[in-house]
């Protein structure tokens, strides 16, 4: 099997993707430019290429054994031509310069008139970071490799207790090449690795199955997943959360002082308060925070960031798919919102700048302003300190599935670990707990913020028009007063 070249201290990323594309495919500097002047033939205000070569590969344990393998190649070629609002794309998964001019004068056809225009000049625009080094691709590490790493996980837990009936588990690698060239003569390009492991137990003690899980993952080698202490710990967090719930209690219903903990519990800032953060639904003004830049729309010491430079991160990029370096976005500074997150239309559009949030799930997809790694600074409270805070309440540890409306905010969440607040206490577990509220209401009633930030372990991805991109999410342990909480108890 190949392995991928390994780096030398002065090259770049982007060197090592441009060249891949160029000795692989012929993509030269001038051709790339034939191409874009083939989009701008007509009254075309701005147009770009991306080219994307994708690995992915998935082994999965079920039942003892090792029941599927997959491996998948995904190549093509996108063109977007910009006029105005109107975007005209059209995409090819052949990587050739002959299908990027075809699939550029499909796109160019949203102009209405011919225009004459200077030729395309193009220039290498390196990131200013490397996130995720890496000397061997995730997807080059062979196969039984993974397979005997499988087992290892069933074995492993197995033996922690013998209630454990039934052991499901994962490993998934992708290493993917994409090359970005614009009409105002960008050219950059980036290498990205991605792994993520999963594992699913189920507990049974004669009466009751449960099922417990959890994942963790990011831009790194894999043999980052295969130090024992990283995979055990996955493990040994699944097999505790199926025998809790073998536990759990019925969750009562009504409007509760509730405590999320630290980590996963990000997804719900993610959803009910990040996706009404993006610039297309602010610019349209479906968003429940359109209009309200400079306004107070949390309580004080609530500071919300998107940060895409975050080291090995799931979330992170050296660029965005539009070819715009990440950065560190503050959104919400000490309860005051600041920023939206923005792509280049948007961000033209709307009179503002790029903010390295342009994202899309392949090169069939157009891009959009997407979250990276979404999370609440910490603040200064003990975690201990705000459990006893509460007399009577529920504290949230992780959640599984939800929905949002991003026009008015309104989410349900339901929490897959949660436990009862008992005079200060944490109290019985408690399962069917679902979290009811409004997003920009929640933020308002955040009332103690622990000095506890963490994030997730690697696992998240985010839906949007159909698209799927991975993200992370963080918190510190926060209180949040009054929220309406739907439960099972009869």
């Amino acid at each position: 099997m190949s392995r991928s070249p390994r780096t030398s201290p002065s090259e770049t990323v982007s060197t090592r993707a441009l060249a891949f594309f160029h000795d692989r495919f012929d993509l030269s500097d001038r051709a790339l430019a034939t191409a874009l002047d083939t989009a701008l033939e007509r009254d075309v205000d701005y147009a770009d290429l991306y080219f994307e070569y994708t690995t992915t590969d998935s082994v999965s344990l079920e039942e003892g054994i090792v029941k599927s393998g997959d491996r998948h190649l995904e190549q093509g070629v996108g063109v977007r031509a910009i006029r105005g609002e109107r975007q005209g794309y059209a995409h090819s998964d052949d990587l050739s310069i002959e299908s990027a001019r075809l699939a550029a004068g499909t796109a160019r056809a949203i102009a209405d008139s011919p225009r004459e225009h200077a030729p395309v000049s193009i220039a290498s625009h390196a990131p200013p970071h490397d996130l995720y080094p890496v000397t061997t691709a995730p997807t080059d590490v062979p196969v039984a490799a993974k397979v005997s790493w499988l087992n290892e996980i069933e074995t492993y837990a197995r033996a922690r207790s013998p209630k454990i009936k039934q052991v499901m588990a994962s490993i998934v690698t992708q290493h993917k090449h994409m090359l970005v060239a614009a009409s105002d003569g960008t050219r950059t390009a980036d290498v990205l690795p991605l792994v993520r492991v999963n594992v699913q137990v189920i507990a049974s003690d004669g009466t009751r199955r449960e099922i417990g899980y959890q994942g963790g993952g990011g831009r790194f080698e894999l043999d980052v997943m295969r130090e024992p202490a990283r995979w055990q710990g996955l493990v040994d967090e699944a097999v505790r959360i199926a025998l809790l719930n073998l536990e759990a209690k019925p969750c009562p219903a009504g409007t509760m002082d509730v405590v999320l903990g630290p980590g996963w519990p990000g997804i719900l800032l993610h959803e009910a308060i990040g996706h009404g953060l993006e610039g297309d639904f602010n610019r349209k003004k479906t968003s429940a925070f359109s209009d309200r830049l400079g306004q107070r729309v949390a309580s004080p010491g609530v500071t919300v960031v998107d940060d895409g430079t975050l080291p090995g991160r799931r979330g992170s990029l050296n660029v965005d798919d539009e070819g715009t370096p990440t950065r560190r976005n503050v959104l919400i500074e000490n309860g005051v919102l600041v920023a939206y997150m923005q792509d280049r239309l948007n961000a033209k559009l709307m009179g503002m700048a790029p903010t390295g949030n342009g994202r899309r799930e392949s090169y069939a997809h157009l891009p959009l302003p997407r979250m990276t790694n979404t999370f609440m600074l910490a603040g200064e409270d003990d975690p201990e300190d705000i459990l006893r805070s509460v007399e009577d309440g529920l504290y949230a540890v992780s959640f599984g599935g939800g929905q949002v409306d991003i026009t008015s905010g309104k989410f349900v969440f339901s929490a897959s670990e949660a436990y009862r607040i008992e005079n200060g206490r944490i109290g019985a577990p408690v399962k069917g707990a679902t979290l009811i509220g409004n997003g920009p209401d929640v933020l308002t009633r955040v009332s103690r913020i622990g000095h506890d930030l963490a994030l997730d372990e690697g696992v998240g991805t985010c839906g949007k028009d159909g698209q799927g991109v991975p993200v992370g999410v963080g918190l510190p342990t926060i209180r949040v007063d009054a929220l309406t909480v739907g439960g099972t108890e009869g």
